[in-house]
């Protein structure tokens, strides 16, 4: 009996399956779809082929550049004088030292009324010096001392082969420069 009940049951089954039943609208609508017009695809646009650009401006001068004037080239190419520095002279203390570490602190006077100037250096203390002293990495001699204020005169490099002398001043800590 258990076969024959599950014999019935799979047949209804396979009945419930059969190809009409209701069916017939999805066919009516796929036929009508079919029957619309398509629609156009548009063609691939046309590139055109790349042309590469020969930039033949690479020599000349950069319109960021302020224009060069010739003549002060030439000019500075030339020295106007023969100042050197004295390579033989052997070096002081404080030519071991750039420039912008010297702070003046202060000034003494010692016999003769020698005025001394007080300067200080990171990690070195501070130093006396007067007229005629060496200080700085580009041959700075000290040519004044005066109450607030170092002069020297620094011999650098003009970039083109020549040497120029340079100003340069060192003034007493908490005094403005004139």
């Amino acid at each position: 009996m258990k076969k024959l009940s599950l014999l019935l049951l799979l047949t209804s089954f396979l009945a419930g399956c059969g190809v009409s039943s209701g069916t017939a609208d999805l066919k009516q609508f796929v036929d009508d779809v079919m029957s619309q017009p398509r629609g156009v695809i548009e063609p691939l646009p046309v590139f055109e082929p790349y042309e590469a650009f020969s930039y033949s401006a690479t020599g000349l001068r950069s319109p960021f550049d302020l224009p060069v004037n010739l003549d002060e080239v030439i000019k500075q190419a030339t020295p106007e004088s023969d100042v050197q520095p004295d390579l033989n002279r052997s070096k002081e203390q404080l030519e071991q030292y750039s420039f912008g570490s010297f702070s003046m602190v202060g000034t003494i006077k010692r016999e003769e009324n020698q005025l001394w100037a007080l300067v200080s250096v990171p990690d070195s203390g501070i130093h006396k010096i007067k007229e005629g002293y060496y200080m700085g990495q580009n041959h700075g001699k000290v040519v004044r001392v005066s109450q607030q204020r170092i002069d020297i005169i620094e011999i650098v490099p003009n970039g083109v082969g020549g040497w120029l002398e340079r100003p340069r001043s060192l003034v007493l800590a908490g005094v403005e420069e004139e």
